[in-house]
C-alpha cells in the first residue's frame, strides 16, 4: 500500500485545503494523474498522483485544511493484494426506558418515508482570482464559458464577459445590463483579495527570511552582448508563422539549463545539511501574479527541449499561473530558478535563492550600451546576468564559470 499525502509545494507551504477529489475511491490512477485539487496561499493547485494502482481510501473531506506530510488518501499500487475492508460492529438494539404498549394492529406499521437522495451539483473550475473578481463585478460564473485549461474560467473570461455587458472594470464605468445574479459586497469581496494577497505576502515573507537566514549568498554578475543572439532570432522568427515565433527570454532560458550541465553543483537542492545534485534540469521561471506575489513554475527538462517547445511551454505556464491552474509538479520540481525584470525597465537583479535549491539566475533589460569590438566603441545590445548561489555548494571561481558559458552560448544562439 502507498500513502498519498499532501505535497510539500515550496519551503513556504505548510498545509492546503483539499478542494475536491478529481477520483473515487476504487478508480484506477496512473502516477502523474491529477488525483486532487488542493487550495494554497498562492493559488488552486491540482496535485498529481505518484503512485500507479487503485484507490483503496479517501482519508480527507472537501474544505479540510490540511498539514504537509499528512495522508489524504491510500492507495494500493499494482501486484498487491486489496486490503478487507473492516466491518463496523452492529449497533446495539436501544434500550426500552418504557414498557410498550400492548396495543394490536390488523395493519404493518408504515415504513419510514425514504430521503430523496441529494445530488451535488458539478464543481466549477474557476481560478480563485476569477472568481474573487466575479464577485467584484457581479458576474455569475455559471454562464461563462472558460477558455483555460480543461474549460477553467480565468479572469479574462469574466473581464471579457463584464465588457460585453458594458461595464468598464476599473474605469468607472456603469452597466447597462443588470448583473445576472446579486452582487456581493464590494467591501467583502475586496476583503477577502486582500486577505489573500496579505496571506501570500507572509508565505513568501517567511520563505525569504528562512532563505537569508540560513544560505550564505554569494552574488555575481556580468555583462554578455546579446548581438548575435538578437540577429539571429530576428531572422529565424522570418521563417516561423506569427504565432510560433520566439521570445529572447527562451534563449536566455535554454543557455542556462545547458551551463548547468558543465556546472551541474548548482542544480541542486539542500537537504539534509548536504547538497544533492539533480539528474534533471528544471528550471523555475517566476511569474508575477495579477492579484499580487509571485510563483514560479518548473518547465521540465528545459536542457532537453527546442527552441520552439520552450516558447509553448512558457506560454503555457505563465497562463496557467495566472489563471490559478498550475500542477502540484511544476511548483515541487524546480531546481534552479530563473527571473527577469527588464521589461520593468530593471538593469540588474540579484536575486534571494528559493529554498531548497541553491542558485538563482536573474537578467536585466535589454539595453543599447557602448561595446569594445576589435579596438573599436561601438553600441551594442546587451544584457546584465546575475547569480545568487550558496556558498555551502559552490564558490566564487565555479560561479564565474558559469556566467561565463551562459554567455558562450550565447555568442552561439544557433546551438541552442
Amino acid at each position: 500500500m502507498a500513502e498519498f499525502v499532501m505535497p510539500t509545494l515550496g519551503s513556504d507551504m505548510t498545509e492546503g485545503t483539499l478542494i475536491e477529489w478529481k477520483k473515487k475511491a476504487g478508480d484506477r490512477v496512473s502516477k502523474g494523474e491529477i488525483i486532487a485539487e488542493v487550495d494554497t496561499e498562492k493559488a488552486a493547485i491540482e496535485i498529481e498522483s505518484f503512485h500507479t494502482g487503485i484507490i483503496e481510501q479517501l482519508l480527507a473531506k472537501p474544505g479540510e485544511t490540511i498539514p504537509v506530510g499528512k495522508v489524504m488518501a491510500i492507495i494500493r499500487e499494482e501486484g498487491a493484494h486489496a486490503q478487507p475492508v473492516a466491518q463496523a460492529p452492529a449497533p446495539a438494539p436501544p434500550v426500552q426506558t418504557t414498557p410498550p404498549k400492548a396495543t394490536v394492529s390488523s395493519r404493518s406499521p408504515a415504513p419510514p418515508p425514504i430521503a430523496a437522495p441529494v445530488t451535488e451539483p458539478g464543481r466549477l473550475r474557476i481560478s480563485p482570482a476569477a472568481r474573487t473578481l466575479s464577485g467584484e463585478l457581479g458576474v455569475d460564473p455559471v454562464f461563462v464559458q472558460g477558455t483555460g485549461p480543461d474549460g477553467a474560467i480565468t479572469r479574462d473570461d469574466i473581464l471579457r464577459v463584464a465588457e460585453a455587458r458594458g461595464q468598464r472594470p476599473g474605469a468607472g464605468g456603469e452597466e447597462t445590463i443588470p448583473p445576472l445574479a446579486p452582487r456581493p459586497s464590494p467591501l467583502a469581496a475586496s476583503t477577502e483579495t486582500g486577505d489573500r494577497q496579505a496571506r501570500m505576502r507572509q508565505t513568501i515573507a517567511a520563505a525569504m527570511a528562512r532563505s537569508k537566514r540560513e544560505i550564505p549568498h554569494y552574488y555575481l554578475s556580468t555583462t554578455i552582448d546579446m548581438g548575435r543572439a538578437l540577429t539571429w532570432l530576428k531572422e529565424e522568427n522570418l521563417k516561423r508563422p506569427v504565432t510560433d515565433r520566439l521570445l529572447s527570454a527562451v534563449l536566455l532560458m535554454k543557455a542556462v539549463a545547458l551551463a548547468l550541465r558543465e556546472v551541474p553543483e548548482l542544480n541542486a537542492l539542500w537537504k539534509d545539511n548536504a547538497a544533492i545534485q539533480s539528474p534533471d534540469i528544471h528550471v523555475g521561471v517566476a511569474v508575477s501574479l495579477r492579484q499580487g506575489g509571485l510563483v514560479a513554475p518548473a518547465i521540465h527538462h528545459t536542457d532537453k527541449r527546442s527552441l520552439g517547445e520552450l516558447m509553448n511551454n512558457f506560454h503555457d505556464v505563465v497562463k496557467r499561473a495566472r489563471a490559478g491552474t498550475l500542477r502540484s509538479s511544476e511548483l515541487s520540481d524546480p531546481t534552479i530558478t530563473v527571473t527577469s525584470l527588464g521589461e520593468q525597465g530593471v538593469d540588474t537583479v540579484f536575486g534571494v535563492i528559493y529554498p531548497p535549491q541553491v542558485a538563482l539566475v536573474g537578467f536585466g533589460k535589454v539595453a543599447e550600451r557602448p561595446w569594445v569590438v576589435d579596438g573599436q566603441v561601438v553600441s551594442r545590445p546587451v544584457v546584465t546576468a546575475s547569480l545568487s548561489a550558496d556558498h555551502r555548494v559552490t564558490d566564487g571561481h565555479r560561479g564565474g564559470v558559469f556566467l561565463s558559458i551562459v554567455d558562450r552560448l550565447l555568442q552561439e544562439p544557433g546551438q541552442l
